[in-house]
């Protein structure tokens, strides 16, 4: 199966490429620093499987997962990941990802279950599968999109036009997000939705 690997992170991703390139039935063909380069990789490879890391500059592995389902490509996606965030797992399984492994599983683990992800399978880190039955996000979709909208520094008039609302409207939902969240006020409903995987 053909492979590619995208994480940030240099020696990491060289350090797995040559640990997965040693797997007979496995080749790395290219990896990629950020989003971006991995989109790019995938669209002109057409690998089997992108081995992705979730915080990336320029795009996230979330989002690259978004992309491809978007444009209905083969690639199959499996995340890998440092957070057992409940809120990733939800957005990266919506996106269509096959696998969600944490970081510090041994390559072996992780080799098998590209292999499963290959054959059509998934592919879950056991204590992720339970990450996600702990916390269901609380949040609705348009909360959520206000809180996105505050966390980049808008003020409720400013998200009320960009989302064709009233800024009493905004307000209202910034409160329900507040209460929700059990926080002491926007930014720390902010910190709490991002933590969790939430935004």
């Amino acid at each position: 199966m053909k492979v590619v690997v995208a994480e940030d992170q240099g020696m990491l991703r060289g350090a797995l490429s040559a640990l997965l390139d040693l797997e007979d039935d496995i080749e790395v063909v290219a990896q990629a620093a950020d989003g971006l380069q991995a989109l790019d990789c995938i669209q002109r490879l057409q690998p089997d499987i992108c081995v992705m890391d979730i915080e990336m500059p320029h795009m996230s592995g979330l989002d690259v997962a978004e992309k491809l389902k978007e444009m209905n490509h083969a690639c199959k996606v499996v995340i890998l990941t440092t957070f057992s965030r409940s809120g990733y797992f939800q957005r990266a399984l919506k996106a269509g990802a096959r696998g969600f492994l944490l970081k510090d599983s041994p390559i072996d683990e992780l080799g098998a279950a590209l292999r499963t992800v290959y054959k059509g399978g998934r592919a879950v880190s056991p204590e992720l599968a339970l990450s996600l039955f702990d916390s269901e996000n609380p949040l609705s979709e348009r909360e959520r999109e206000v809180l996105r909208l505050a966390a980049e520094g808008l003020s409720a008039g400013d998200i009320a036009g960009r989302l064709y609302l009233s800024a009493g409207t905004v307000r209202n939902y910034l409160s329900e997000a507040i209460q929700k969240l059990e926080a002491k006020n926007r930014i720390d409903a902010i910190s709490i939705a991002e933590k969790s995987g939430w935004l």
